[in-house]
């Protein structure tokens, strides 16, 4: 190699590095604007819901007087956490709470026995079962539900707990969920445990079940954002403020004569914490479920 190609190749070198430098700056930037971009409306929901003045949240969106507060206040928490009052919204709240808790503790139930059963039943015909299932997952909800609604309208469960509850346990998705799972864990693990003389029931409780936690995390996580964000059922099968969710009660701040931002920001704050709970509970194995997924995709 010539005295004159050595300069050359650290000037080449040189460049790499600046242009390897210059594209980690570009990605951190990018990442920092996409970051603010999905930050900045929930930093100016938790910091309008501290703000004891609804005309002034109004006049302050749009600007940067949004992000900041100068006489920081608690009492829209006090005010939309009464259970009873001229607002009840902790009602909602509550109600949200056990309708969240039944459907998705009822739903891990009969969604994983049926995604049991589909893979390792002795069910006749459950290619056919589980091409129905998906076919159900492909119909929009919407379609179905007016149909449903004079269901359970005839059945007399509207206003009440239970038609928020027993239409939204079964699900094709979460089956189909729990199907892919369950039909990936060995035969042999089947096929021993009928060996040493378990039933089906035994085998899925006391084997399968306790091996499907990324499962069971991640349709817990979506089967519990589903329910708590559900607002078009409610408003149709309920006509008192008995069994209604939080995201029903929310509406009522936004009336016709005038709008209550400041209470409306409280709520929806304390809206998001019951989720972030419930995803912070299950996150090492959803994530986990979601890589595992990916890789085998």
């Amino acid at each position: 190699m010539s005295d004159l190609a050595i300069p050359t190749l650290h000037t080449e070198a040189k460049r790499e590095r600046s242009a390897i430098g210059s594209l980690r700056v570009v990605q951190t930037a990018s990442i920092l604007v996409i970051a603010l971009v999905i930050v900045s409306p929930l930093f100016m929901l938790l910091i309008a819901s501290l703000k004891d003045d609804r005309f002034q949240i109004l006049a302050d969106m749009g600007s940067f007087r949004a992000f900041w507060v100068s006489n920081p206040t608690l009492s829209n928490f006090a005010e939309v956490s009464n259970l009873s009052g001229e607002l009840a919204f902790g009602r909602y709240l509550v109600n949200s709470l056990f309708i969240l808790a039944c459907t998705v503790g009822a739903g891990l139930i009969v969604n994983s026995m049926a995604g049991f059963v589909l893979a390792w039943g002795s069910l006749r015909g459950r290619a056919l079962v589980l091409s129905l299932v998906i076919a159900l997952y492909v119909i929009p909800q919407e379609s179905i539900i007016m149909p449903l609604v004079i269901m359970v309208s005839r059945a007399g469960m509207t206003d009440t707990f239970a038609v928020q509850i027993v239409p939204w346990i079964a699900s094709p998705l979460y089956i189909f969920l729990f199907y892919q799972f369950f039909a990936q864990l060995p035969k042999e693990l089947f096929e021993a445990a009928e060996m040493d003389g378990a039933s089906v029931f035994r085998i899925y409780r006391s084997i399968f079940l306790p091996l499907s936690l990324p499962a069971l995390a991640t349709v817990s996580i979506l089967m519990g954002i589903e329910s708590w964000n559900q607002y078009l059922w409610p408003i149709l099968v309920t006509q008192t403020d008995y069994a209604r969710p939080i995201a029903v009660g929310i509406a009522t701040f936004f009336g016709q004569d005038s709008i209550y931002w400041d209470r409306a920001m409280a709520a929806s704050v304390l809206m998001m914490i019951p989720i972030l709970a419930l995803y912070l509970a299950f996150q090492r194995w959803f994530v986990s479920s979601f890589i595992g997924s990916a890789v085998k995709g």
